[in-house]
Formats: C-alpha cells, sequence, structure tokens
C-alpha cells in the first residue's frame, strides 16, 4: 500500500477511535466552525462585514540576457509589470442564522470585488465574484452539515481566514500546489512563449508594455474553495482538547459552478487543539492536524488542434501544527502532491517539454514545506513575523525544479482591525535535476530565465469591518 493510502486510512481510523469517546461541546477558536457555523442564540438574521486590502509590491528580478521576463518576475494577477499600487482583495459579506423562526439553521455570504486570480480568468476580468454561499445545518449532534460554495477543509494557509493571515504572499508550496489553475478546454500556450522547445515564456518590457500577457488561463484560480456538501464537528474530549472532523465531497471545479469531467473530489480534516485560551480567529492554543482530497481532471496536452482531453490524476495530502501562545505563534506544514502540477500561467495545458520522456505537470509528482514564526512585542503594537518554504516540482524528473523563500516581515496593529504589514521576500528559484535540460546550453535550459528571480518587498494595508 501506497505512503498516500496510508496516510487517508490513517485519518479515518484516527476519526473513527476518537468517535466513541468524546463528547459534544461548545465550539472554539476552529476554522471549520469560525466559518461554518454560528453561537445558537447569538447570531443576527445578517451580520455585514468584510475587509479591504491595499497592496504596494516592487519586484527587483532582472530579465534574461535578451531582455524577456517570465511569470516568477512579474507582478500578478495582470504579470505585466514589477511595481505597482493594487487593490489585492475586497470583499464584503452577509452571515447569521433564521433567528428567532430557527437558530439550527445558517448561512454565509461573501463577494469578492479587488483585483486578483479569482477576478481574472486570462485576458478576462470580472468586476465581482461570488467566493462563498454556503448553508449549514445543525440538527443531527456529532454531524453538521454544510452545502454550497466554501473553503474546503485542507491546508491551514488555505482554510484560515485571509484577512488575518500574517503574510502578504503565500508561500510556494500553498500557491504552487494547492491555489489551483484549472486547465483550459482545448489545448492553448501563450502565443510566442516558446512551447515548441519548452521553455518558459519570457516576454520583453515592449512586448508587456504592448498588452501581452504572460497568463493563458480563462478562468479563476480555485481559491481553495468548491462547491458540495460537508459533514463536520468539533469535541471536547477533556483536559481543554478538542477534536474536529470534516468529510466533503465536491465537484472539484474551484468556485465556478459546474462538473464539466462528471466526476467529484473527496476531502478528509482531522485536528486536535489543546486549547490555552481565548476565542475567534487569534485563539491560542497547539494545534496538530491533517487532511488528504483526492479526484481527477479532464486535460488537453496535445498541440493537435482537436479537443480530445484525457482524465489525470489530483491528490493532495499534508500535516501540520500550529502553536498560538502570545507573544509567540509558530506554523509547520509538509504537503504532497501527486498529478496536475502547475508550471506556469503561461502553461494553460500543463505543458512543459516537448520530449515526452521528460514528461509534463499532468503526470508529476511534487512536494515542499514551510515553517514559520512570529512574536508579538510585549507591551506594544508591534508583531515580527519569519518563515521559509520550500517546494519541489516535477519531482525525479530531469527538469526538476526547487524555489526556495525566506520572508520578514513587520506588522504594526493600529487596532484589533486594522494592520500594515511589510514583507521582504528573498528568493532562490532554479532547475535542480543537474542533468539536462537544466544544464543545457542558453536559452534552452529553465535557468536561463529563473537565474534572474530577485528579492521582492510588499507593504498592505488591512482594514476589517
Amino acid at each position: 500500500m501506497g505512503d498516500r493510502k496510508l496516510f487517508k486510512y490513517a485519518v479515518i481510523s484516527a476519526a473513527c477511535a476518537l468517535s466513541f469517546t468524546i463528547t459534544v461541546g461548545a465550539h472554539a477558536a476552529n476554522w471549520l466552525m469560525l466559518q461554518g457555523t454560528e453561537d445558537p442564540g447569538a447570531s443576527a438574521r445578517a451580520n455585514v462585514w468584510g475587509f479591504i486590502q491595499a497592496v504596494y509590491q516592487k519586484d527587483y528580478s532582472s530579465p534574461n540576457a535578451a531582455g524577456g521576463y517570465v511569470p516568477p518576475k512579474l507582478l500578478g494577477p495582470d504579470l505585466n509589470s514589477q511595481s505597482g499600487f493594487n487593490i489585492n482583495r475586497a470583499r464584503i459579506g452577509a452571515r447569521g442564522t433564521g433567528f428567532p423562526i430557527d437558530s439550527h439553521i445558517n448561512y454565509f455570504l461573501l463577494l469578492e470585488m479587488g483585483n486578483n486570480g479569482t477576478t481574472h480568468g486570462g485576458a478576462d476580468y470580472t468586476f465581482a465574484k461570488m467566493t462563498d454561499a454556503s448553508i449549514t445545518l445543525n440538527y443531527i449532534p456529532g454531524a453538521r452539515i454544510r452545502t454550497g460554495l466554501f473553503k474546503y477543509p485542507g491546508a491551514e494557509e488555505g482554510l484560515q481566514a485571509i484577512h488575518v493571515f500574517d503574510y502578504i504572499n503565500f508561500t510556494e508550496v500553498t500557491n504552487g500546489l494547492l491555489l489551483e489553475r484549472f486547465p483550459n478546454r482545448a489545448y492553448t500556450n501563450i502565443p510566442g512563449s516558446n512551447a515548441a522547445t519548452g521553455n518558459l515564456g519570457p516576454f520583453t518590457t515592449t512586448q508587456l508594455q504592448a498588452g501581452n500577457s504572460l497568463n493563458g488561463f480563462t478562468t479563476p484560480v480555485g481559491a481553495f474553495r468548491d462547491v458540495g456538501v460537508q459533514v463536520f464537528d468539533a469535541f471536547d474530549v477533556g483536559q481543554d482538547w478538542e477534536v474536529s472532523y470534516a468529510g466533503m465531497i465536491g465537484n472539484g471545479n474551484g468556485i465556478e459552478f459546474d462538473n464539466s469531467d462528471g466526476e467529484l473530489d473527496k476531502y478528509l480534516y482531522l485536528s486536535a487543539e489543546k486549547k490555552l485560551g481565548g476565542k475567534g480567529p487569534k485563539a491560542e492554543g497547539l494545534k496538530f492536524f491533517a487532511w488528504n482530497q483526492s479526484g481527477k481532471r479532464l486535460l488537453d496536452k496535445t498541440n493537435d488542434n482537436v479537443d480530445n482531453p484525457e482524465s489525470y490524476k489530483r491528490d493532495r495530502a499534508g500535516l501540520g501544527l500550529k502553536y498560538m501562545n502570545k507573544p509567540f505563534r509558530v506554523t509547520a506544514e509538509y504537503i504532497t502532491a501527486d498529478g496536475m502540477i502547475w508550471v506556469g500561467p503561461d502553461k494553460p495545458n500543463f505543458y512543459f517539454t516537448n520530449n515526452v520522456a521528460q514528461g509534463n505537470g499532468a503526470d508529476a509528482k511534487a512536494n515542499g514545506w514551510y515553517l514559520e514564526g512570529g512574536w508579538y512585542v510585549p507591551n506594544s503594537k508591534w508583531e515580527l513575523d519569519a518563515r521559509f518554504d520550500t517546494m519541489t516540482r516535477l519531482k525525479d524528473r530531469v527538469n526538476q525544479h526547487k524555489f526556495d523563500k525566506w520572508t520578514f516581515g513587520v506588522q504594526y496593529h493600529f487596532n484589533l482591525k486594522t494592520r500594515v504589514t511589510v514583507n521582504y521576500e528573498k528568493r532562490s528559484f532554479k532547475c535542480d535535476s543537474g542533468v539536462s535540460p537544466c544544464t543545457a546550453p542558453p536559452p534552452n535550459t529553465p535557468n536561463y530565465n529563473l537565474d534572474g528571480v530577485g528579492n521582492k518587498v510588499g507593504v498592505q494595508l488591512t482594514a476589517i469591518f
């Protein structure tokens, strides 16, 4: 039995064993409960809420020898410049219950109006996009039922609320392996992106200023969400420990409301947390968690002008821990991926090389991990953060890539709902297999384009209302 199957059955077995010893308790600081439920009798019919994140970023990467830029050297979602201001996110929503009619039913609505991968599908721009629309039924003890569009149970970076995220950008492993990009229906690559040779598609400054884009995807990112149904709950198990579980099935198509391949994604999640005090998004405790998701995707990776997609598996799994006890915070997570490995926005059909023996992202593997920590300076409004993350994609292939990134940050909290975040990212991106094509003479090598990937700075202001 493979490692992924052992991991999956371990999660299921642990959940079943715990079910014989637990008793239902009050909900504490838990992303499943915070986003999917309301306190009975305490919630209004409609609590309007939201947040805005305004950001400035500058990328100090240099072009290749021919003056061309690849996506890691440009700012998303437009991928046509290396510096600028942006409204990274602007979300407004409502949540509540049917109280006083029935407090056993609650809902969650959220609309995105920022400039990001959710509102951008390739060259198309959508002013607003629904990211959450769910209903939770709280009638069955130990088995709450949530249905609609919402965050699937999974990795900590994706499951947690983004407005309390301590950094401006995601780790490379989360961005590359979990923030899903969906392949175009028919084979396509960015014109002029050197698809015939398998190079990453560099554009010059002149090409970018002329309106060319390196983003070839026609649909929005998955945003760590799916449309489906979830059974979940949290339980007190004595000595201030809380155990949570979730099982979900969904379309496997992100925030889009279709299921074109007729397959369903399956999600499993289990966590155990030692509660140390407080409540809400900043509750303190020591949490251990594990998760698994599996599904299939249709992909046309043949450049033959024929719509002939094939089915490929897309499996992800991870485990980690989070410790929060002011003035300290530590988070660590390890993630594996099998199939549908994203190799760049200019490769909307996961094409990477015209050499069949070298393979492509459709049937490749990847893994990565991150370790981050924070220090809340006592008796002040300052917070210091540091994070290291790494991802290896196209693992064990001759075109294997390794992305390493250090992020150093400082935050100033004006109050509980408004803060400014400053990040400095130190990046090292390279093709590291040690054999061709990594070592091929330029320009027929990925490192011809990746060697210039430089550091990045950002300043973000977050206001929650």
